[in-house]
């Protein structure tokens, strides 16, 4: 138990990939006696539960969405709603802050994580609640992505004084400053604005990363905005408390061992379907057995009507499309699978890293493109699916091209990505490191309020 108990809020963007990283972070905390409160929304908290390895001291609190215009009335997180309407549901977390303000004042946390709730930091500031702007994607992304001027030739360079000098493919450009800088995405504020507020008005950064790969990016964003950047480490998951499925256990273990493609796309990409069928054939042209947890492509219902014609009859036993969810860590680590190719969200690659199947990187959008580079880059541990560089699109032959250029073991590129994975796999399962930086992590949590 924690000398100095910490308690924490936590309001993290509903969406998945946001929701199970700042759990992952909860784990960590509670590990050491500081008592979390996770606010979740109310219907998706029984996904999140087998997840929870302290809910004694971690404690969900439910929230409802509340209603506005022209969103979905079961709206739980983003991924149940198209990209339209993302302004929308962003309004609608808005509407919740005299709900949090209220949390607030009856829990009465020492500090407040968030990522998207711009307003969060100024209503922690005046209840005397210092504020985290913990960030799930990586110190690196964050640095690039955050511009005064975010144009496409902006987005093309990197920023005066950044660490790295990759470019990025017109079309990724193109994408970022349309998100960046085009319509409101809700209560009338951009994307843009969101972010430069959380930036400015937090106390500090938050990051699940380490010195040894980002420290140049870390000092980066501590010379921009003069606050401190607070590194979890790279916060390796602990296996949840349930088992993997049967139904993928069973099937794994019918293949060789590195021999499988798993390909998983994380809970909100939706690929359009031309690009859904170049996937698919990309692995069916590799003759390996695979494993695709993909949702539907744009426009089609079920993942049934958008397999090419034959595709089934072709593949057979060998090959799986699947449009559930799917426990991605426990299929990452199992014995069969040799490639992840993965849309490069930062937590599926930290997830990734740790095991051993080898990188195939198809960035579908936002940081996605940035972690791509740096991972094929900066640690030279994976291989990006070649695109166009006006339309971004790929194709079945160069996804084959990329899988076997990981795959076969006389292959060069294979030989370095296998070395390079190998040596950060190695020391991001160092002992002791992970306790470290959590250890280091809370003294600085703790240091920020005034309790040490």
């Amino acid at each position: 138990m924690a000398d100095n108990p910490l308690r924490i809020f936590m309001y993290p963007w509903f969406a998945m990939g946001h929701l199970t990283p700042y759990l992952h972070i909860a784990n960590k905390l509670a590990e050491r006696g500081h008592q979390i409160f996770l606010v979740v929304p109310t219907k998706t908290q029984s996904k999140l539960e087998h997840f929870n390895l302290y809910p004694e001291l971690i404690k969900f609190i439910p929230l409802a969405i509340p209603s506005v215009e022209g969103l979905p009335p079961d709206v739980e997180t983003s991924a149940d709603i198209p990209f339209t309407l993302q302004g929308l549901f962003r309004h609608a977390l808005d509407l919740t802050q005299p709900t949090i303000e209220s949390s607030l004042h009856e829990l009465k946390p020492h500090l407040v994580f968030f990522d998207f709730m711009h307003w969060l930091p100024s209503l922690a500031r005046r209840l005397g609640i210092k504020s985290i702007h913990y960030c799930i994607i990586s110190p690196a992304a964050f640095g690039f992505l955050s511009r005064e001027e975010p144009t496409v030739e902006a987005f093309m360079e990197a920023p005066p004084g950044f660490p790295s000098r990759f470019k990025l493919y017109k079309h990724a450009a193109r994408q970022l400053s349309g998100v960046e800088s085009g319509k409101e995405m809700g209560s009338g504020l951009k994307f843009k604005q969101r972010l430069l507020i959380s930036a400015s008005e937090c106390d500090a950064f938050g990051f699940k990363s380490c010195r040894e790969m980002e420290g140049p990016y870390c000092e980066y964003l501590e010379n921009k905005y003069k606050k401190p950047v607070l590194l979890a480490g790279p916060v390796v998951p602990k296996p949840p408390t349930s088992s993997i499925d049967d139904q993928w256990f069973k099937w794994l273990d019918k293949f060789e061992s590195k021999n499988v493609i798993f390909c998983a796309f994380g809970s909100e990409a939706r690929l359009k379907k031309e690009q859904f069928e170049e996937l698919i054939l990309g692995f069916e042209l590799t003759g390996l057995p695979f494993l695709a947890a993909l949702k539907p492509p744009i426009g089609v219902e079920t993942i049934e009507e958008a397999l090419p014609q034959g595709f089934k009859e072709r593949t057979g036993e060998r090959g799986s499309v699947h449009g559930g969810w799917v426990q991605q860590q426990y299929i990452l680590s199992h014995p069969s699978v040799g490639c992840f190719v993965t849309h490069c969200g930062w937590g599926s690659l930290s997830e990734a890293m740790v095991n051993e199947c080898q990188l195939v990187m198809v960035p579908h959008a936002g940081d996605q493109f940035n972690n791509a580079r740096i991972m094929g880059g900066d640690f030279k541990i994976g291989v990006e699916v070649e695109k166009g560089d006006e339309n971004g699109l790929f194709t079945k032959e160069g996804v084959h091209k990329a899988i076997m250029s990981v795959m076969d073991d006389s292959c060069e590129t294979a030989k370095e990505v296998r070395a390079n994975h190998a040596k950060w796999r190695e020391f991001l399962l160092s002992k002791g490191l992970v306790d470290s930086y959590v250890d280091g992590f809370v003294q600085k949590l703790l240091t920020l309020v005034g309790k040490c």
